[in-house]
């Protein structure tokens, strides 16, 4: 096969990938998807997660297995790790044997515990912002070369637009949540108090401050109080 045929499949199949990841308003099913895709596309992974960046705080979103979940919560407690670094400080990280490697000490003891030799952790990112970090295992030594550091990379671009429109789909649906609930919770004011809306707003609002509760919270509440629920 030649080097042009070699570029021509690798863009079909990042094609392909780029249509299974449409985004939807469910990022946890968006980054399951993105997820397993990584695994079949990267050379070299077994494993696969995902750390997504939210107010300056991580969360581990979508791991492929058990070891996966354990390894990325280690590496939020100790604020130390690949995904860690990716997420705050660069683009990529790889270590082909993390025994040997002594920028994380106290993550490789957890990760070696736990069978993970090699890992490669790449940036999510769109122009405008950090999404996170998509983070990839093996157990062999030496499992990610510099072919799958670009295919790596090629797939986070595609897996960032896709994750970033499904955070933009998730905040319009909670949005508009949020406003059926509210706009139900003040009919129930204004049948019960003879009100109009907009005072009926405004003790939902009292209510919310009073209680230090936020105001959704309070018209689901009120919601649930008035259907005996």
């Amino acid at each position: 096969m030649t080097a042009h045929d070699e570029t021509a499949d690798l863009a079909t199949a990042f094609a392909a990938v780029a249509r299974r990841l449409e985004p939807e308003p469910d990022v946890t099913k968006t980054v399951g998807r993105l997820v397993r895709a990584a695994i079949t596309m990267v050379p070299g992974a077994e494993d696969a997660g995902v750390t997504l960046l939210e107010r300056g705080r991580v969360r581990s979103v979508g791991p492929s297995s058990e070891r996966v979940a354990k390894l990325d919560q280690v590496q939020h407690e100790l604020c130390e790790g690949p995904c860690t670094d990716a997420a705050f400080e660069g683009d990529l990280y790889r270590s082909g044997d993390l025994n040997r490697d002594d920028r994380w000490p106290k993550f490789t003891v957890a990760a070696t515990e736990l069978g993970v030799v090699s890992m490669l952790a790449v940036r999510l990112y769109t122009e405008r912002t950090v999404l996170g970090a998509l983070n990839l295992y093996s157990g062999k030594t030496d499992a990610f070369d510099d072919d799958a550091e670009t295919v790596a990379g090629m797939f986070a671009a595609h897996a960032a637009v896709a994750l970033s429109g499904s955070r933009k789909q998730a905040q319009l649906v909670d949005a508009l949540d949020t406003r059926d609930t509210i706009g139900m919770a003040k009919g129930i004011l204004v049948e019960r108090h003879h009100v109009d809306g907009d005072r009926a707003f405004d003790m939902l609002v009292e209510a919310s401050q009073h209680a230090n509760v936020k105001l959704r919270d309070v018209a689901a509440w009120l919601i649930r109080e008035a259907s005996g629920a």
